[in-house]
């Protein structure tokens, strides 16, 4: 408290109460701030060089008017839901660029991370829609009973031995139709199944014509050859070949 004296020190109370409706998501955010074992709140007073104070509905701080200033930003951010951590990276960064003499004329917007936030999934719709039925003053209708129904259809005038014929009456016709069906079910399977059309298929057409008096002669150059026999060239040759020997003997 005596440190408020100070020409240099400033103090901020900011009121973190009302920020938030339901009391626990209130506690649950106010702890975010502190960190585990108070690290956060401790990185928050190293960073912007002021003493930060938690307590019930309100965060104190004491320290320059710079620091004042990033302190409260970062209460109120955590407070809609923001994470302390984002606003802590952001304020390491500047810390570094404060220190460049050339850059505390420039703008640091290029330097500073820029985070998205996540959207959520939606909740998935339920298969089953409860819809409310419209609102009547008046109370359901009374459902009727075994006998209002006996009277309704006549059968409460009935004799029992007629009562059980009839119920007997409706057991058999129930029997018939549980055998029909039964039967049906069996003759699926001798029921032959839809043949495919048969599909024609178209005769091959000869590209090639036949040569038939190409075919005739070679069957005749055929039957002048005698299986074994020599043409009748080489025979003419040999013959000659044999006279020459004869002469020079």
């Amino acid at each position: 408290a005596v440190r408020i004296l100070q020409d240099d020190v400033a103090c901020d109370i900011i009121k973190i109460g009302s920020l938030v409706r339901k009391r626990e998501t209130f506690i649950k955010r106010r702890a975010r701030l502190l960190g585990p074992k108070g690290s956060t709140l401790k990185a928050l007073e190293l960073l912007t060089n002021c003493y930060i104070m938690v307590q019930g509905n309100t965060v104190s701080a004491l320290g320059p008017f710079s620091g004042l200033k990033e302190v409260r930003k970062v209460v109120l951010d955590t407070m809609k839901n923001i994470h302390p951590i984002y606003n802590i990276k952001t304020l390491m960064i500047k810390r570094e660029l404060a220190k460049d003499p050339e850059l505390r004329t420039q703008s640091w917007e290029r330097f500073l991370p820029k985070f998205k936030r996540k959207n959520l999934k939606k909740r998935k719709e339920p298969k089953k829609k409860n819809t409310k039925k419209e609102y009547t003053p008046f109370p359901p209708p009374q459902p009727e009973s075994q006998i209002d129904k006996e009277l309704a259809s006549g059968e409460y005038f009935l004799k029992e031995r007629q009562k059980k014929r009839k119920q007997m009456e409706e057991i058999k016709a129930k029997q018939a139709d549980a055998i029909k069906r039964r039967q049906e079910e069996r003759n699926k399977a001798f029921i032959p199944p839809k043949e495919k059309p048969v599909v024609k298929t178209k005769k091959a057409s000869t590209e090639k014509k036949i040569d038939i008096e190409a075919i005739k002669e070679k069957v005749k150059n055929a039957k002048k050859k005698k299986l074994g026999a020599l043409p009748e060239e080489e025979v003419k040759l040999k013959m000659a070949a044999d006279e020459k020997k004869k002469k020079k003997k």
